[in-house]
């Protein structure tokens, strides 16, 4: 019986447009296919790759005056992950109290991410995936399916999954991008 639910949860599909607000649109697209945990086991090991021999010097460093620097942008990434992680759960037990949303700048500004070290990031990174991947391995075809609100919008537990994905892919592509190229 376990075993058929970790199978039926594997694959939530994808989610429909009427799933999640607009914006999320965005990060949703950037996923493919409809097995959204094989997609988060798979970053999972592209992140670290990517990050995994960062200096200090490195996470402390801004494409730009003002921008985040990129142990924020990870903070940032583990943060929004917590946060979609937990609504996912409350959605998917059929909790239908509305939940908040949240204000990313307020985030990062008050979290002292800045001062943590790039091996501490990560190891955070690692406990929250891990974390996120447990929960969404049990998840059954009804729970995935399960539409709450969330910042206003109706909001399903598969969309929270695919804008988990879509999310660290757009950070990913930023730092690969702006933070990296040499």
């Amino acid at each position: 019986m376990a075993d058929a639910m970790v199978s039926a949860g594997a694959k939530s599909g994808r989610p429909g447009s009427d799933e999640h607000a607009p914006y999320f649109g965005k990060y949703i697209s950037l996923v493919g296919g409809e097995d959204v945990v094989t997609t988060l086991e798979e970053q999972r090991r592209e992140t670290l790759m990517l990050l995994s021999s960062l200096s200090e010097d490195d996470g402390d460093s801004r494409y730009a005056p003002g921008k985040w620097s990129v142990k924020e942008v990870l903070g940032h990434v583990n943060d929004t992950e917590r946060i979609m992680s937990y609504r996912a759960l409350r959605i998917a037990r059929g909790d239908q109290t509305p939940l908040p949303g949240f204000e990313q700048d307020d985030y990062v500004k008050n979290a002292a991410h800045g001062r943590m070290s790039v091996d501490d990031l990560l190891e955070e990174y690692i406990a929250v995936r891990r974390g996120t991947l447990a929960l969404f391995r049990h998840f059954d075809d009804a729970a995935w399916r399960r539409v709450g609100v969330a910042s206003e919008n109706p909001t399903s537990a598969r969309a929270l999954a695919f804008i988990i994905a879509g999310h660290e892919l757009h950070h990913r592509r930023i730092l690969e991008d702006k933070y990296f190229k040499r």
